[in-house]
């Protein structure tokens, strides 16, 4: 599959895997509009991802270039020249990006090595889960600048740590390092450098591809599905998913391979 040519960004297939990389380090891949637009084409050819197993793609990764940054935050020079029309543009952008990668039918995982402030932290809460290294860092800094987050933030972080913690490092502007990070749900892992940390998020990928493609879309779309629901709305969308996932090929062949105890060998139906 050809998953197109990207000016900011550099998309490698790995096995099972796809592994974008934001690639500005001059700018610590700080979003600016040329990146925001390369996201947005390339999650809109990863839309057209399937999930057959014969499907190429069973993961995406997302890091950031060189050693200091997954992404520091927005581009603030342009937007300083932006009036509030123009910045609506621009989070609006960056909102479908995240929005498609949520919809994917595959998981992304965000490989944090470094900053990822602002934007940065907004991007990487719209990946399924977050892997960092032990040198990354956390923030939503907008304050410190008379704005308020733009791409997300203000919803996914309460939805990651809680409204209290949110409401803190938001009204704050306050960067906390990747272990605290950890401590309060932020991220998944933290892993020593980061070699160890795409080593960490690719094995996830090839772990996942394993099972059965269906399930895997099936149940993570539940899961957005399911956020912020009472317990009763929740309880009904998994009855829905459940129910869904007795209608697959994969559901078939996955349960006659356990009583047969043999490996499932899923066509992603």
């Amino acid at each position: 599959m050809d998953f197109g040519t990207y000016k900011t960004l550099l998309v490698e297939h790995r096995e099972k895997a796809l592994l974008v990389t934001i690639n500005q380090p001059e700018s610590m891949n700080a979003l600016a509009a040329a990146v925001v637009e390369d996201l947005h084409a390339l999650t809109g050819v990863l839309a057209r991802l399937g999930t057959d197993a014969n499907w190429p793609v069973r993961g995406i990764v997302i890091t950031g270039s060189g050693q200091k940054a997954f992404v520091a935050g927005a581009n603030i020079v342009e937007m300083n020249q932006m009036d509030p029309d123009a910045a609506l543009a621009y989070g609006k952008r960056m909102h479908d990006v995240t929005l498609r990668l949520e919809a994917l039918p595959v998981p992304v995982i965000a490989a944090v090595n470094g900053f990822a402030l602002g934007g940065g932290c907004e991007l990487a809460m719209a990946c399924d889960f977050l892997y960092a290294s032990a040198n990354a860092s956390f923030g939503q800094p907008e304050v410190n600048l008379g704005l308020v987050p733009g791409f997300g933030g203000s919803v996914r972080l309460q939805q990651r740590v809680g409204i209290g913690m949110a409401r803190e490092l938001i009204y704050t502007g306050r960067r906390i390092k990747s272990d605290e990070a950890l401590r309060i749900g932020l991220v998944n892992r933290v892993l020593d450098d980061n070699e160890a940390l795409l080593e960490a998020a690719l094995a996830t990928i090839a772990e996942i591809a394993s099972k059965a493609p269906t399930a895997v879309s099936n149940v993570k779309n539940a899961i957005n599905e399911i956020a912020g629901l009472n317990v009763a709305d929740g309880l009904e969308a998994e009855a829905r998913s459940f129910t869904k996932a007795f209608e697959t090929e994969d559901s078939v062949v996955g349960r006659a391979a356990f009583v047969a105890k043999s490996t499932p060998d899923f066509p992603g139906r």
